[in-house]
C-alpha cells in the first residue's frame, strides 16, 4: 500500500448513506471541513421504508437539500393505515405538513449534490479498512490511502464495520427480523403509506413517485414457511396480490438484516456512532430516515467543541444523551409494535380499537412523527 501523507482535516466519516451525509452537510454548514469514505459511488440504494415523517422532512429542509430532489421521485403522504387480514382499515392522520415518500437513489442524490454544494469531499469507491489513533487526530487508511482527521464518525449502517473494529457493538440479538423491498410502476392510489398484516409477515406499501410505489416486507426468521422471495411474500397478502397483477417492477429486490442492532455506547474518543450504525430496533414505526436526520443534528451540535478538546470522550455527552432520549423513545415503541405483531389475536384487537378510535391513532402518530 502506498502511504500517502495528507493535510489533516476535521471529521472524516465512514458512509455516505443519509446518516453520514446529513452528518458532513451539517458539520460544513458550521465551517469545517469533512471529507465522506464510501466503497460504492453515489447516489447509493439500499432496502428502505423511503417515508420521511415530518420531522425528517423539516430536518432535510433546514439541511437544504430539499431543493434538490427530483419531485418526479416524490409522492406525500397525509396518513398511515393499518389494514387486517379481514379487510379491517385503522386511519390516522398525520401532523401538518405531513410526510414525504422518496425514492432512495434520489434522497441519496439529493444529499449527495448538498454536501458537494457546501465543500464536503466525496471518496468514493474508498473503503476504509483501519482506524488508529494517534497523537495528532485518528488515522484512518483505505487500500490506496491514509488520512487523519480530528474525529472520525461511524455511519455506516445496520453492520458497521467501524463499530465492530471499536468494540462498541452489543450482544448479538435473538429476534431476527428481515427486510425486503421492491418497487411497482404504478402511480399511487392514495396519499397514504398502508401496512397490511399477515401471520408472520407485513408488507408496507409507500407512495414513492408520480408512478411508483414501493413495496416492503418485513417477517421475523421462521415465522415465514418455504423459499423466501418477493413473490412468494406477496403471496401471504392475496388482495395485493391481485392488485398488482400484471403491473411492471421499477427496480430489483433489495434485503437487509438482521434489523436488530445493539450497541454498548455511541462514542469513545475522537469517535462516534450515528444512524443505524448507532444502534436499530425494526423498520416498524418508519421512523428510520428520521431517526438519522435527528442523531447527525445532535451530532454536529457538539463536534466543535469535541475538536476544540481535541476529542475528549466528555465532550460526546450532549451528543450521548440526546441521542439516547430520542432512540429510546423509538425503541420503546418499535419494540411493542414488534411485540404486538407477533400476537396476532392481540394485534387483531389493537388495530381493531384504533379503528374505532381516529382520534387516539392520530395523538400516537403526534408523538412518532415529531
Amino acid at each position: 500500500m502506498t502511504r500517502v501523507s495528507s493535510p489533516p482535516f476535521d471529521v472524516a466519516i465512514i458512509g455516505g448513506g443519509p446518516a453520514g451525509l446529513a452528518t458532513a452537510i451539517g458539520a460544513a454548514l458550521r465551517g469545517l471541513k469533512v471529507h465522506v469514505f464510501d466503497k460504492q459511488s453515489g447516489p447509493i440504494d439500499k432496502a428502505c421504508g423511503e417515508g420521511l415523517m415530518p420531522s425528517g422532512l423539516s430536518a432535510l429542509e433546514r439541511l437544504g437539500a430539499l431543493k434538490h430532489l427530483d419531485r418526479s421521485d416524490t409522492a406525500p403522504f397525509e396518513s398511515i393505515v393499518y389494514v387486517q387480514e379481514s379487510g379491517t382499515r385503522a386511519e390516522g392522520k398525520l401532523p401538518p405538513p405531513g410526510g414525504l415518500g422518496v425514492r432512495r437513489l434520489a434522497l441519496s442524490g439529493a444529499l449527495r449534490t448538498r454536501a458537494l454544494e457546501v465543500g464536503v469531499v466525496l471518496h468514493e469507491h474508498s473503503g476504509v479498512r483501519s482506524h488508529a489513533r494517534t497523537n495528532h487526530g485518528i488515522e484512518l487508511s483505505t487500500d490506496t490511502e491514509t488520512f487523519t482527521a480530528g474525529v472520525l464518525v461511524g455511519a455506516d449502517g445496520l453492520h458497521s464495520a467501524t463499530r465492530e473494529r471499536e468494540g462498541l457493538a452489543g450482544p448479538v440479538a435473538t429476534l431476527r427480523r428481515f427486510g425486503l423491498r421492491r418497487h411497482l410502476a404504478l402511480a399511487p392510489w392514495n396519499r397514504s403509506v398502508e401496512v397490511h398484516f399477515a401471520r408472520g409477515v407485513e408488507a408496507y406499501l409507500t407512495p414513492a413517485g408520480v408512478k411508483r410505489v414501493g413495496v416492503a416486507f418485513l417477517w421475523e426468521a421462521g415465522a415465514v414457511p418455504g423459499d423466501i422471495d418477493f413473490a412468494s411474500l406477496l403471496a401471504h397478502f392475496p388482495a395485493l396480490q391481485e392488485r398488482f397483477r400484471d403491473v411492471a417492477f421499477d427496480s430489483t429486490p433489495r434485503g437487509a438484516g438482521p434489523l436488530l442492532q445493539h450497541v454498548k455506547r455511541r462514542v469513545a474518543p475522537r469517535f462516534a456512532l450515528v444512524g443505524d450504525a448507532a444502534g436499530y430496533v425494526d423498520a416498524i414505526t418508519g421512523e428510520g430516515l428520521s431517526q438519522a436526520f435527528e442523531g447527525a443534528e445532535a451530532l454536529v451540535a457538539v463536534l466543535p467543541e469535541v475538536l476544540a478538546r481535541g476529542g475528549a470522550v466528555e465532550a460526546f455527552a450532549p451528543y450521548e444523551v440526546a441521542a439516547e432520549k430520542a432512540f429510546s423513545r423509538y425503541a420503546r415503541l418499535a419494540h411493542l409494535l414488534v411485540w404486538t405483531a407477533r400476537h396476532p389475536r392481540l394485534r387483531r384487537s389493537i388495530i381493531g380499537g384504533l379503528a374505532r378510535s381516529p382520534r387516539l391513532f392520530e395523538r400516537i402518530l403526534r408523538q412518532v412523527a415529531g
